[in-house]
């Protein structure tokens, strides 16, 4: 297994609100662990939310005793939300902070993945496949035949989010399994990516370079920043 992960501010930005983890070998009692983490935008704290947020969740998962991947990840993502409520009602500052979470640990040919937000995780094997659901208002708009497709990547309203860490008492994650063949490739990141490049882009960068994570992710970002880069760029690349 290979693995690199990557953060830019981008071109327009003046604090880079995402972080990653990026970790090939065990974290307590899961094999590996992988995240992205998008604090929201418009909010106070955004960044120190994303980061507070993977390095929480991590501590828990070390500290933890269960075993099952699925159970550790709702649990760690449960209580990681509490403690980023519990820390944004200490400091006024922090109050309303958020962040979107995609989180994969991958088990020999299994990947248990959660994601809360717009943050996604793709499959690139026969095609780019997207795993994750977007939480966002034009999601929403796309399933009900309001938007296609093209109509929703320029929508003014494309970084509205239904759902994330820190703005809810209560969390609703989704989770996948999904089997692995040799030789796919994962592919994690924030929409800081993906509104500047098409999927098909992605798969073209990322297929070019599928022996290098480090080259694939890096030309990534710089492609994001050569197209408007209007937003922070996460990239996190695993070759199995």
């Amino acid at each position: 297994m290979k693995a690199f992960s990557v953060t830019d501010i981008g071109e327009r930005r003046r604090i880079n609100q995402d972080y990653v983890a990026c970790e090939v070998h065990p974290v307590g009692n899961l094999p590996n662990l992988f995240i992205v983490a998008d604090g929201l935008g418009g909010h106070n704290a955004g960044d120190y939310a994303s980061r507070f947020c993977v390095e929480y969740f991590i501590n828990w998962i070390k500290e933890s005793s269960l075993t099952s991947p699925i159970a550790m990840i709702e649990s760690a993502i449960r209580e990681t939300n509490k403690a980023l409520r519990a820390k944004a009602l200490e400091q006024s500052e922090l109050e309303g902070m958020g962040t979107t979470f995609v989180v994969a640990t991958i088990y020999e040919n299994e990947m248990y993945v959660a994601n809360i937000g717009d943050s996604r995780l793709y499959v690139i094997s026969e095609g780019i496949r997207q795993i994750t659901e977007d939480h966002s208002l034009v999601e929403v708009m796309v399933r009900t035949g309001e938007l296609d497709r093209d109509e929703a990547r320029r929508h003014p309203n494309k970084n509205i989010i239904t759902r994330a860490l820190g703005t809810s008492n209560d969390v609703e994650p989704d989770f996948f399994e999904v089997s692995l063949s040799d030789g796919d490739i994962i592919l994690m990141c924030s929409d800081g990516l993906t509104d500047m490049l098409e999927d098909g882009t992605i798969e073209k960068i990322v297929r070019e370079n599928a022996d290098d994570p480090e080259t694939a992710a890096e030309t990534l970002v710089k492609k994001a920043n050569e197209n408007g880069g209007r937003d922070n760029i996460a990239v996190v690349i695993v070759k199995v």
